[in-house]
């Protein structure tokens, strides 16, 4: 499973480089998003966007004050 973490990344560059990984993925594969904050903007980027993006199974959880993990499924 592809897995990012953008915590670090100016944020300017962080959907940019979460699209480019998306994109590059087989279909069926999951990437994995490691962030600073909920990352329900992108989520609604791709699901009006990416028709590849599988909202349906998209799943986020808050693992600590600044983490949060996000799985995008690619259909």
């Amino acid at each position: 499973m592809p897995e990012i973490d953008v915590r670090d990344v100016p944020p300017k560059d962080r959907h940019p480089k979460i699209m480019d990984t998306f994109t590059e993925m087989d279909s069926g594969e999951t990437l994995r998003l490691v962030n600073d904050h909920d990352p329900k903007p992108l989520y609604y980027e791709m699901d009006a966007e990416v028709d590849a993006f599988d909202a349906e199974n998209y799943e986020v959880r808050r693992e600590g004050v600044e983490k949060f993990v996000a799985e995008f499924p690619k259909k």
